[in-house]
């Protein structure tokens, strides 16, 4: 079975799954529990309720009524989620999801944002709509109509550059898709940043110029990359991690493409160790939403985080930001960044 990131998966348990990888084990889909059963929930589809649950309550009730969708990862040595083949009920997939929207009628506000979001960047682009999707609660119809936002996926690393530089001409004409409003960056900052890596300044800053977030009608909505099929490579367990301890480095970044990808990857040159093991590193990725498109092609960068020995058919290393959900301490920054 093959899955992408952004996919989900509904299992005979009556759980949704998200994707969270591309290379599989061949007995599971790697995948995270994003919506249980729950009378109480605050969603709903088919006449049954659904709860969305944190990382917390995905583990503590797996653990508890579905051990069977834990397992001990040999690569990367911690417990981790995936659904059994034989659980898997049906693949849901975005590219599915907005083609079932686009040609469905009496759709409700939330789902015409959606369509308007596609046949503006069809529009401006010329991207095929086989190469867009929705993601998210949209994907399996456990939205809020008034309070769920729009992740809108783009399909292969160059489309979804695109994409986003549409969308930044889009918001400084003042088109239909805006910028999004100071509120927001407050109160994303406080969610994310828990320590001094960042001032709100310097977030903001990052935030803004990155033009994968916006507001269509008042909702908000994310533009997400994912790798189209012929962009992916290689097999599940064919690489091998270890780590090595942290590292703080300086380096130059040489290809920025896969920067919003998961996880978001910086090719980079010309390395300094700061401080940690004097390896030859040459990338740095991030596995938090925060430092994704952090950095463009010919940018030099700090980072911090920690060193991974990447093992395959040859060895090599790479830096990773976001080993915890809050990454403190863990950042990548331009080394020269002057906010006026």
């Amino acid at each position: 079975m093959r899955a992408r990131p952004r996919d989900f998966i509904y299992t005979t348990d009556d759980l949704f799954f998200a994707t969270t990888t591309y290379l599989h084990p061949n007995d599971r889909i790697l995948s995270f529990l994003r919506y249980i059963p729950d009378i109480n929930g605050d969603r709903s589809l088919n006449s049954k309720k659904y709860v969305k649950v944190d990382s917390k309550k995905a583990y503590d009730f797996l653990g508890t009524k579905y051990p069977d969708y834990l397992f001990d990862c040999d690569i990367t040595g911690v417990q981790m989620m995936g659904v059994p083949a034989e659980k898997v009920k049906k693949i849901l997939r975005p590219t599915e999801r907005l083609k079932e929207i686009i040609e469905s009628e009496g759709r409700n506000q939330l789902l015409d944002k959606v369509v308007k979001l596609a046949d503006t960047f069809h529009d401006h682009t010329g991207l095929s709509y086989e190469k867009m999707g929705v993601s998210g609660s949209i994907l399996p119809g456990l939205y809020k109509q008034n309070a769920s936002d729009i992740d809108f996926v783009i399909y292969g690393l160059k489309n979804h550059r695109q994409v986003m530089e549409s969308f930044a001409e889009i918001k400084e004409n003042n088109g239909v898709l805006e910028a999004v409003g100071e509120d927001y960056w407050q109160r994303l900052y406080k969610k994310r940043i828990v320590d001094s890596s960042l001032s709100y300044d310097e977030f903001r800053w990052y935030e803004t110029r990155k033009h994968n977030r916006g507001l269509i009608d008042g909702t908000l909505f994310d533009i997400l990359q994912t790798r189209d099929w012929d962009e992916i490579s290689g097999t599940y367990g064919q690489t091998r991690y270890s780590p090595m301890g942290t590292v703080e480095l300086e380096c130059t970044v040489t290809d920025a493409i896969a920067a919003y990808d998961n996880p978001a990857v910086y090719k980079v040159e010309d390395v300094t160790i700061l401080s940690g093991p004097e390896v030859p590193i040459k990338e740095v990725a991030s596995y938090t939403h925060t430092y994704s498109g952090q950095a463009v092609e010919g940018e030099r960068i700090v980072a911090r985080g920690k060193l991974e020995k990447v093992m395959n058919e040859t060895i090599s290393y790479r830096l990773i930001v976001g080993t915890t959900r809050e990454s403190v301490g863990e950042y990548i920054k331009l080394k020269d960044l002057r906010i006026t």
